[in-house]
């Protein structure tokens, strides 16, 4: 099963830049949109927290992932309690993210 192009516009504006091909594969095997949009959501959470979410280089830069992280958690969050809440959210594209 592929995804459309209204599907596919609509996990670019969740997601940004992303491998069409993958979410294909993912959309095959999850069978919705949306829970393509939270296992890709998750997978980059769990790639943030695996690494120090703060490092310092004293006097140079600092370089800090926490705010990435708690942004990551909210959009997860909206798009569960979509799916959750019996009410499909829509996009502009048109497509139901549950």
């Amino acid at each position: 099963m592929t995804l459309t192009d209204a599907e596919y516009a609509y996990l670019r504006s969740e997601l940004g830049e992303v491998d069409r091909g993958d979410l294909d594969v993912r959309h095959a095997r999850l069978g919705s949109v949306g829970a393509v949009a939270v296992a890709v959501l998750r997978e980059r959470k769990a790639s943030l927290v695996a690494d120090p979410l703060a490092v310092t280089v004293q006097g140079i830069a600092t370089v800090n992932t926490e705010e990435n992280v708690k942004a990551i958690e909210r959009q997860i969050a909206t798009l569960e309690d979509a799916a959750v809440g019996g009410a499909p959210c829509r996009t502009r594209h048109g497509v139901a993210c549950t």
